[in-house]
């Protein structure tokens, strides 16, 4: 019982007890798929009560009427005793509709419910993420535009690089989530139902049931189908729907964790660098032993997760390429715990850089100051050419720049002490030509190029347009419990 202390006496994944959402938790639920086996009997008697079998309407009333009130119990012992999981509900389903029992499950294999409901939980999956994902995309579209003309330093190799703006690398987190939102909407289009297809994929027990009759078997696929919200059905499976459908979903979950794993880990960095945190609340603490510590847990926590979610994309590559024939039953243990927790995880990750990208804190003056730093070794090409506009010779004004940019670097590696470069420009009689200019030319937003009409751009033509059908819920903030 809920406090009694027995939860705590087994292990429980912390994808469910901790993290993942509740709507993601139920979706891959006892009751969700359960519930869902007994829906799929259900359209399976309609359809074929319509195409004429001796189904009455006192049978599907009864089947409807015990859609939900599930005996666990009962099931969890018909199972000890059959071995058969979809058997042991069969029973369980039958024992509570005693007029309808001899038409449940009439003409199906047990893929019909297992991998028909498996479906039907991937695509609900997706319909979970996507939105999150459009919510992550417009909070950092709005922490691009907000910062679309700060200047930063950029980085290649971690080493400083040519000024870029805050708003500019966003922009770059961006494109890699808008490219994962149509890799996420084509996977989620792009499934089928397996539909009644038989035990090796033939329909041959239907076309039995039917006497022969090949327009009415197509008719229940299309039918039941329909009646569980598929556009269409495989044509051709095995026993089974083809595990590269799986491959295609998770490679899409896998390559988004990619995504959540580069974006944390600059956010880590720029931390590191105090240019920019995650949300930090009030009483958190991020140091057991050093109460000043503001660690990024947060980011940490995606990338930690993120790294789980890429490494299960093993599992269906594995899955799909040791199918023999029409099936084996090796994929089934497997895929119990993979496709659950690539969903799961997914959703979890999502969930933590929403609430990081709803909070995140910039901190101007310390991006000031690095480029500071940093910027007048980068202005040097700059200072050349001015001083050749004012009459100055080229080869003499670069011989000036490399000493006195020698001697600043030495300042700094050598002592610790601040890039003196400029104050060393200003004291020699030489720069006098062009003194009156060092401001100007030392301007940071001088040296972003195009980043901010960029980011103008990107966010109005590539950005905005993703989240148009998402519009509605858009809204929805996400309070992080750990």
């Amino acid at each position: 019982m809920e406090g009694s202390g027995e939860e705590f006496m087994k292990y429980r994944s912390p994808l469910v007890s901790r993290y993942a959402s509740k709507e993601m938790a139920y979706n891959f639920s006892d009751r969700k798929k359960f519930t869902t086996w007994r829906r799929l009997w259900l359209y399976l008697a309609k359809a074929e009560k319509e195409l004429g079998l001796p189904i009455t309407d006192g049978q599907v009333s009864e089947m409807e009427s015990h859609l939900e009130d599930i005996d666990f119990v009962m099931a969890a012992e018909e199972e000890r005793k059959l071995r058969h999981d979809v058997m042991a509900h069969v029973h369980t389903f039958a024992h509570c509709c005693p007029t309808a029992a001899p038409i449940i499950h009439l003409g199906a294999t047990s893929c019909y419910v297992g991998d028909n409901t498996d479906l039907i939980m991937l695509r609900d999956g997706f319909d979970i993420l996507l939105p999150k994902l459009a919510r992550v995309i417009d909070r950092l579209a709005n922490f691009a535009e907000k910062y679309a003309d700060l200047p930063t330093l950029g980085f290649t190799h971690y080493q400083p690089a040519q000024l870029t703006t805050v708003g500019k690398r966003a922009c770059l987190w961006l494109q890699d989530l808008v490219m994962d939102m149509r890799n996420l909407q084509r996977a989620r289009e792009d499934l089928r139902f397996r539909g009644v297809k038989g035990t090796t994929g033939t329909q041959a027990s239907f076309l039995q049931l039917f006497q022969g009759d090949h327009e009415k078997v197509e008719e229940l696929d299309r039918k039941v189908t329909e009646m569980a919200g598929f556009k269409k059905s495989y044509l051709v499976t095995g026993q089974t729907y083809s595990r590269k459908v799986d491959i295609d979903s998770l490679c899409v979950l896998a390559s988004l964790a990619a995504t959540v794993h580069k974006i944390c880990t600059d956010i880590r960095l720029l931390a590191n660098l105090k240019e920019l945190e995650e949300p930090f609340e009030k009483e958190q603490i991020g140091s057991s032993a050093m109460p000043y510590k503001r660690n990024p847990m947060r980011a940490e926590r995606c990338c930690s997760l993120a790294r789980h979610l890429m490494a299960l994309l093993s599992d269906p590559l594995q899955t799909a390429a040791v199918q023999w024939l029409e099936r084996t039953l090796d994929d089934s243990a497997n895929r119990r715990i993979s496709l659950p927790e690539s969903f799961l995880t997914a959703d979890i990750i999502l969930s933590t850089l929403q609430n990081i990208t709803e909070g995140l804190v910039v901190y101007p003056k310390v991006i000031e100051r690095h480029i500071r730093h940093e910027l007048p070794f980068m202005a040097t090409e700059n200072i050349i050419m001015a001083m050749v506009k004012a009459g100055g010779n080229r080869q003499d004004c670069h011989e000036k720049i490399r000493v006195l940019s020698q001697q600043a670097a030495a300042v700094v590696k050598q002592e610790g002490g601040d890039n003196d470069l400029l104050a060393r420009v200003q004291a020699d009689p030489y720069f006098t030509p062009i003194i009156g200019q060092l401001d100007s030319i030392l301007d940071p937003k001088t040296f972003v190029g195009r980043a901010p009409q960029q980011v103008t751009r990107f966010l109005s033509e590539e950005v905005r347009p993703v989240l148009e059908p998402y519009k509605s819920k858009l809204d929805v903030k996400i309070e992080l419990e750990l």
